[in-house]
């Protein structure tokens, strides 16, 4: 029931989406974060 609910009605597919586009933005955001910090310690030398 839940699952039915989840990919047929339109607040299922939008809650659907803000799960997606969480779950990448946090992969965004850590392989942003990790790169600056490389970049950052190779430009200070350490």
């Amino acid at each position: 029931m839940a699952w039915d609910l989840l990919f047929s009605t339109d607040y299922g597919l939008f809650s659907l989406f803000v799960i997606v586009f969480v779950i990448g933005m946090s992969v965004w955001f850590s392989r942003f974060f990790s790169r600056k910090i490389r970049e950052d310690q190779a430009q200070t030398g350490k």
